[in-house]
């Protein structure tokens, strides 16, 4: 077990009150990783503005869950794998798609197992992709800013994936009937 505080909107740090505030009104409780991130108001508000960004992105939802799952997955995230396994749930993204991402076992569609793909690839060649991988992911019809894109959800998840791993972040007892082992 960390350390680290599980905040709450009286005991957070003034700067990260009305953030909780806003979580809890979007959540409708508040997640442990925000009760985490509230000891460094930055950071939550990062956190929150990069999770907005990445959403307003020209991906939809299955293509939103592939890229935060690959990396969940890939970095071995004890709570955002079952988090975002609610949260794919919740925007209407198909069971089969959730399995296959929290399994590593290949997606239901080319497309998807494409951005898959050039996800890990980004993830782990630390954006240093090939020609090659750029051309299948095109080929695969996604676009210069789609790269940009997947680069903005490994920014929110790095920060996540990271935080819970050094914190041990309890999973939420909501999205434990989605609990993961890597």
């Amino acid at each position: 077990m960390s350390d680290f505080t599980l905040h709450d909107v009286d005991s957070a740090p003034e700067g990260s009150k009305a953030l909780l505030e806003d979580s809890i009104r979007e959540f409708g409780m508040l997640p442990n990783l925000h009760a985490v991130m509230a000891e460094s108001p930055g950071v939550l508000e990062a956190y929150k503005a990069l999770g907005d960004l990445f959403q307003k992105s020209s991906f939809d939802n299955d293509e939103l869950t592939v890229v935060w799952q690959t990396i969940n997955v890939e970095h071995g995230c004890h709570y955002c794998v079952p988090a975002h396994t609610a949260i794919a749930s919740m925007m209407g993204v198909d069971r089969a798609i959730s399995n296959a991402l929290r399994d590593a076992t290949p997606l239901p569609d080319a497309r998807l197992e494409a951005l898959r793909s050039f996800t890990l690839r980004v993830l782990r060649e630390r954006g240093r992709v090939s020609p090659a991988d750029l051309d299948a992911f095109y080929s695969a019809g996604y676009t210069r800013q789609h790269v940009l894109e997947v680069i903005l959800g490994i920014s929110q998840k790095v920060m996540s994936n990271y935080i819970n791993h050094i914190a041990d972040t309890p999973v939420d007892p909501p999205f434990e009937q989605f609990s993961w082992k890597a």
